[in-house]
């Protein structure tokens, strides 16, 4: 969605007649170029708050060291979600770091290219919003002489820079849009191959379209990746993503993933680095307990990363419950629980999944009073609809399993699907209330059929 652009509310001075209309023709024609402009603000990035401060927080975890090579992107995306979220000046800091950024990246012998683009387009609106008009007009000169001196290759398509950018942006603003980042990556390659970076996140984007419709890789896929990681073998997380792929289909990967952990485990701590997949190919298909402990090397070797963490976390839950309650230890859960409350701690605005986690496991090992506490604690909390809806899905779902609690998780159920927002949670909760409803001697059997008639009218 492209923002509003008469957000100011200065007070008009006197004019007349001729005058108001010059002025009036100027701020048209002001506007009329904002919006025809190629950068983050007319790229229909239109998401939540809660999800603009996971995305905040996801951007911060790809650090410099591993994300060198997109730096100017991360900076640029991250200036957006700032102004997104109201903190103005952030926004401008990082704009500006964006340009610095790409400066240095390119090395060339001038200090712009069409790689900038994009950055002034962001400072134009940027500028536009705070009701800095000469400024704003500078910028969209700025971004006029670089696209006459850098004309995109391709009438139909902007340049390849522009094009590059616009797909790693898709990458990480959206799960549903890989494969439109798949996409500009392949207009961009096809423009100006040879760009190692963007070949291997071309295929990045589709391994995690596949992930997205929960599908593996098919053959066709499967040898792209194969040939990315060939022409880019220094990234891990490809190799990860790789091998995890061959897994899939049955190949024996021990050796391989046992090598390629030891690379990992040297690299800076960084959601680039290949640990979270890493960590994947081991709890499925190789050990649950290997994955534990190589998490656990992964915090003695980062103890101050946040990330790494979270991925220890995530890695405790996933073996707390692939065992039943008879069989788990309390060492165990406890480290799970002590891993979950670090995490949540380090990702204040982000963290509601993990929290929601921390529930099910005092659950799962039967400390049913802190389930409640946490699950009653959010219930409360002021939260996007998705949110609430996720919330009372899975508390309908420990009313039902573990307490055993029919009718109230029932109205759980109910509460996630009333509302009005489509999501993954209104859609599970309304199929989980299809199926309640037709069970045998179920009392609320024709409350929920006329609460669904309802629904959908």
């Amino acid at each position: 969605m492209v923002p509003h652009l008469n957000n100011q509310n200065r007070k008009p001075r006197s004019l007349d007649n001729s005058s108001r209309m010059s002025a009036f023709r100027s701020q048209s024609d002001l506007e009329t170029k904002l919006v025809s402009l190629e950068c983050h603000f007319t790229w229909d990035l239109d998401i939540s708050r809660s999800q603009l401060l996971c995305l905040r927080d996801a951007l911060e975890d790809i650090g410099s060291a591993e994300g060198y090579r997109w730096l100017g992107h991360i900076y640029n995306l991250q200036g957006f979600v700032h102004r997104q979220l109201g903190l103005v000046e952030e926004a401008r800091s990082l704009f500006c770091r964006a340009a610095e950024a790409f400066r240095q990246l390119r090395n060339t012998v001038s200090d712009e290219g069409p790689w900038l683009v994009v950055n002034y387009g962001n400072m134009a609106w940027l500028h536009h919003q705070m009701g800095e008009r000469a400024r704003s007009r500078e910028y969209l000169s700025r971004v006029e002489a670089l696209m006459t001196e850098y004309p995109s290759p391709s009438p139909d398509d902007p340049h390849p820079e522009i094009c590059a950018e616009k797909a790693w942006t898709l990458m990480k603003f959206s799960r549903s849009e890989k494969l439109l980042a798949v996409d500009f990556f392949q207009r961009a390659i096809r423009m100006q191959p040879g760009v190692v970076e963007w070949q291997t996140s071309r295929v990045l984007a589709l391994v995690e379209a596949f992930r997205h419709r929960k599908e593996n890789l098919d053959s066709d896929s499967l040898e792209k990746v194969k040939i990315a990681k060939k022409h880019d073998p220094e990234n891990l997380y490809l190799v990860a993503l790789y091998l995890e792929a061959q897994a899939q289909k049955g190949a024996r990967i021990q050796d391989e993933a046992q090598k390629l952990a030891r690379s990992v485990l040297r690299k800076p701590a960084s959601s680039y680095s290949g640990v979270k997949p890493l960590l994947r190919l081991y709890r499925i298909y190789l050990s649950m307990d290997e994955a534990v402990d190589l998490a656990e090397e992964a915090l003695e070797r980062h103890p101050d990363a946040r990330y790494i963490k979270r991925c220890a976390a995530i890695c405790y839950k996933r073996k707390v419950f692939s065992q039943s309650s008879n069989h788990l230890g309390r060492s165990l859960t406890d480290r799970a629980i002590s891993l979950h409350k670090e995490a949540i701690a380090l990702y204040p605005h982000s963290s509601l999944k993990m929290q929601i986690s921390l529930a099910n496991i005092y659950a799962k090992s039967n400390q049913r009073a802190e389930a409640e506490e946490v699950f009653e604690e959010l219930l409360g909390a002021d939260m996007d609809p998705e949110e609430e809806q996720m919330v009372c899905s899975f508390y309908a779902r420990y009313l039902q399993y573990s307490q055993k609690e029919r009718s109230k998780s029932i109205a759980y159920y109910m509460r996630a699907a009333a509302i009005p927002h489509q999501s993954f949670y209104r859609e599970d909760s309304i199929r989980r209330l299809e199926k309640i409803s037709e069970e045998k001697r179920q009392p609320m059997s024709r409350q929920i059929e006329e609460f669904l008639v309802n629904l959908s009218l």
